[in-house]
């Protein structure tokens, strides 16, 4: 299993950051390596979400995304063609000063034995770019 946790702090509010977490249809305009995301079917706060991804190769995943409020967005893996497994969250504290505390975590595990450097890109090293991609476009918002 490998698994990546990171947290920064954003100077911009909670709500704004929130909102670019939950397009995730929007998530190839910003995240490099998103090729394209299909919102397969909604039931109250949980959505069924397709990614195609474009880092080192091309793969596909599905996960059960839920929207738990203003201060975490959780995933956990339904199918796909690399991963195994994929679970994790976006955690958001309002710092009270227009500030948000971000912090991503990740485990996934995959179906083939995948090199240690490979996993690593797909699991931890993207996560600088991730956060601020996601930094820029609550920005711009």
């Amino acid at each position: 299993m490998a698994g990546a946790t990171r947290t920064e702090n954003f100077d911009v509010s909670i709500d704004k950051i929130h909102q670019v977490l939950k397009d995730y249809e929007s998530y190839p305009d910003f995240m490099d390596g998103v090729s394209a995301v299909t919102i397969l079917s909604t039931d109250g706060d949980i959505s069924k979400v397709e990614y195609k991804i474009s880092i080192i190769k091309k793969f596909n995943y599905i996960l059960n995304i839920k929207d738990e409020g203003v201060n975490r967005i959780s995933w956990t893996f339904d199918s796909g063609d690399l991963f195994s497994s994929n679970n994790g969250s976006w955690d958001l504290k309002d710092n009270g000063d227009g500030t948000t505390e971000v912090t991503y975590s990740l485990d996934a595990d995959f179906k083939v034995k995948v090199p240690g450097m490979i996993s690593k890109k797909l699991v931890s090293s993207n996560l600088p770019s991730m956060m601020k991609s996601v930094l820029k476009r609550a920005k711009s918002i």
